[in-house]
């Protein structure tokens, strides 16, 4: 399936073989989507090689299935597979990355978006702030974007690290993560991302992104399984990064008895690693370039413009996105209803969306003043009866509650 534009006849074969489109509307694409049965086939043919022939030598037989997922994530990333190694999820990656980044010294400054995922800031304050280091946020300009001019402005010698959270996930906006990269390698500042949310729902090529570290999830807009993550380092950025932490497989010891790291980013993997998720994984990663970037990220952007356009005209909903260009998050909220009580209503009426508190995004949740949002993201398998089932029921919820 390689069409530029997804069709109806292509979206209904693509939702027949995704078993939970039969059983629930599923607007919680971003905490994570629905697999293929393909992806689950992939994970239970390992899991049954597991049981009839050994863990280990279930290994050695899937080793070609999967390593084609490092290959296939190279690709999805237009880099190279040695820049790639495969984690347990999103958060593993980045903060592997992060701690090898070390050691801090006090003076030391790192540059943040309003943006920034909690867990990243979490290990940041964690690992750096105790030896004396400032993290500062980058403002955001008139849109709420985080503002590349600004970015310039504060720079200096001692800043360490630019980190951006290209996708936030607290609502639709999709921060300039090119810009910033230019402004990053003119002044030779290591620059990280985290894509958790991008990756699968937007093309990404690496080299015009420019960063030296990207870190992305299997479970939201790849349809992956939950429990894997892609983690991209650059190959001549590789050399300056330490993991805190190694094993027999990223850093054998020699005859001497000495540790010798792997020269590729696979010194952030370990020797123990779910190959039945990985499997999973390289389907997962198949089925989504078979599809095409390109038609994922316009049928997403199509159907998210219709279902804020459509809230917006719900009495007491407030569509909270900001930015110029958006993804398929869209953050809400109902006059008179708590997040976490809206996201069970609707989930017993078999309507799944997300609710996020101040900790996922504590920097712009506090900038904007907001305690808590609703979120419906989408995917490019969402179709409009879904929509028009959310939105009804949301109308429902609004008129009860006026």
């Amino acid at each position: 399936m390689t069409a530029a534009v997804l069709t109806p006849a292509a979206l209904d074969t693509l939702r027949a073989a995704t078993p939970g489109t039969r059983t629930t509307v599923h607007f919680n694409h971003a905490g994570a989507s629905l697999p293929s049965a393909a992806t689950l086939d992939a994970i239970h043919a390992h899991l049954r090689r597991e049981a009839e022939l050994g863990p280990m030598e279930a290994g050695v037989a899937a080793r070609a299935q999967t390593g084609e997922a490092r290959q296939l994530a190279a690709r999805l990333l237009n880099a190279q597979p040695d820049e790639i190694a495969l984690t347990g999820g999103n958060s593993p990656g980045w903060g592997a990355a992060f701690a090898a980044l070390g050691p801090w010294r006090a003076g030391d400054r790192i540059l943040v978006g309003r943006h920034e995922w909690g867990g990243n800031l979490a290990a940041m304050r964690l690992a750096a702030q105790p030896a004396g280091v400032r993290i500062e946020t980058i403002p955001s300009d008139d849109s709420g974007c985080v503002d590349p001019a600004a970015l310039q402005s504060m720079l200096d010698e001692r800043v360490r690290l630019i980190a951006l959270t290209w996708l936030p996930a607290n609502g639709g906006l999709i921060n300039p993560a090119a810009a910033i990269g230019r402004v990053s390698r003119a002044a030779g500042v290591p620059y990280f991302i985290d894509a958790a949310q991008a990756v699968g729902q937007l093309p990404i090529d690496v080299a015009d992104v420019g960063c030296d570290v990207l870190s992305g999830a299997g479970r939201k807009a790849l349809r992956g399984p939950r429990g894997t993550g892609l983690l991209y380092v650059r190959r001549d950025f590789l050399p300056r990064l330490t993991p805190a932490f190694v094993d027999t497989y990223s850093a054998p010891l020699d005859a001497d008895g000495r540790p010798q790291l792997r020269d590729d980013a696979a010194r952030f993997e370990s020797a123990e690693a779910s190959l039945a998720l990985r499997c999973g994984l390289a389907n997962a990663l198949r089925e989504a370039l078979d599809i095409g970037l390109d038609a994922i990220r316009a049928r997403i952007d199509t159907i998210a413009q219709t279902l804020r356009h459509e809230l917006a005209a719900i009495d007491g909903i407030e569509v909270l996105d900001q930015g110029r260009d958006r993804s398929g998050l869209v953050s809400f909220n109902l006059a008179g209803h708590d997040a976490a009580d809206l996201q069970r209503a609707l989930a017993a009426q078999g309507i799944i969306i997300g609710s996020n508190g101040v900790p996922y995004t504590p920097l712009d949740m506090n900038a904007r003043g907001l305690a808590q949002i609703a979120r419906a993201s989408v995917s490019y398998l969402t179709r409009d009866d879904e929509i028009d089932r959310l939105l009804g029921a949301l109308r429902a919820l609004s008129r009860r509650g006026a």
